[in-house]
């Protein structure tokens, strides 16, 4: 295993650097976010975001800033902005916005069982970015890869843990199993987030928390932006249950693609172990996650069951079309990321 050096592990720790603007909201946000929180009212009046497009590099770029300010929030900015009244107004009417594009996107229903048998079968053929890279990948598309899902990964099972207060009995028992896990089982090094970190260092990346985010394109911030909306919303706590079963059910088998993609390309050894951590927490979790959390709750509360079956059919549609960006880039040979990596040294 590659040592990480005192520097690198104190920069990971680090609060992330404001991004880069790209357009007039997000611009409105990062502008007002340089000055103390209330300070000068009507900082953030950008306009009708809603001619702004949902899916789209300014709305999503500005949803992900405001959620950030939930998590760690950002180098030199005041967090009295969390709370900040004018900024919530204008996140609602951006995810009032993401929220009709998604509903517009997905089939909706109550089939849940159906979704779920869904998720367990594979498509024939089986295509998807883990089966080209286990296959065909290079070393730099497995870096762009990395760079991608740093996004999450540095941030891995925060998003689920804001579901915990808002579940009863045994739905909730059963989820703090897996989220206990996720964070490593008491032991630090173990957490799923610095195992990722350790995998970039390895690679040849930065493992600073945020680093990558002026590189990863919207497709990218949707995914992210899904878990931290779903989170933060106590009325979508099914939608939230929904996403996470979906996510540990596709974990396993395209965590063993990575791991023999991860082989064939002779990767150092913190990339491997990553992932084969993920094959055998998630092949347990999944189990959990389908009918001890998903399956108490809607025993419980079985009015949430739409929000359930959107929440799996929304992360499958995002998932989808980020799969699409980084196959169609990397079949043309291009980077999928805004700005391409730097090359290995």
């Amino acid at each position: 295993m590659t040592a990480r050096t005192s520097t690198q592990i104190r920069r990971a720790a680090e609060e992330p650097r404001l991004p880069r603007p790209r357009g007039p909201v997000s611009a409105s946000i990062v502008d007002a976010l340089a000055r103390r929180a209330g300070a000068g009212a009507g900082a953030l009046a950008c306009g009708d975001v809603e001619w702004e497009d949902p899916l789209g590099e300014d709305v999503q770029l500005a949803l992900y800033i405001s959620y950030e300010l939930h998590y760690r929030g950002f180098e030199g900015v005041d967090p009295e902005w969390e709370w900040d009244p004018e900024l919530l107004q204008l996140r609602a009417a951006l995810e009032r916005s993401f929220h009709m594009e998604l509903l517009n996107g997905v089939a909706g229903g109550d089939d849940i069982e159906g979704e779920l048998s869904a998720l367990l079968t594979e498509p024939r053929p089986a295509v998807g970015v883990s089966h080209f890279l286990a296959d065909e990948g290079t070393w730099w598309h497995m870096r762009e890869f990395f760079a991608h899902r740093s996004l999450y990964h540095l941030k891995e099972a925060d998003p689920h843990a804001w579901v915990i207060p808002r579940l009863r009995g045994l739905a909730k028992a059963a989820l703090v199993a897996v989220e206990y896990d996720e964070f490593g089982g008491g032991h630090a090094e173990r957490v799923h987030a610095h195992l990722f970190a350790d995998l970039l260092v390895a690679a040849g990346l930065e493992a600073r928390y945020g680093r990558y985010l002026d590189t990863a394109p919207a497709v990218t911030l949707a995914t992210v932006n899904l878990m931290s909306y779903l989170g933060l919303h106590r009325a979508l706590r099914g939608a939230l249950v929904g996403h996470f079963t979906a996510a540990e059910i596709a974990n396993p088998p395209s965590a063993k693609r990575m791991v023999r993609a991860l082989d064939r390309l002779g990767a150092p050894e913190p990339c491997r172990r990553f992932y084969s951590e993920h094959i055998e927490a998630d092949a347990v979790h999944e189990q959990v996650m389908r009918h001890d959390v998903l399956g108490a709750l809607l025993a419980e509360e079985p009015g949430l069951t739409q929000d359930a079956v959107f929440g799996i059919q929304a992360t499958s549609m995002l998932d989808a079309r980020l799969a699409d960006h980084l196959l169609g880039s990397w079949h043309y040979g291009m980077t999928s990321l805004l700005t391409p990596l730097p090359a290995v040294a």
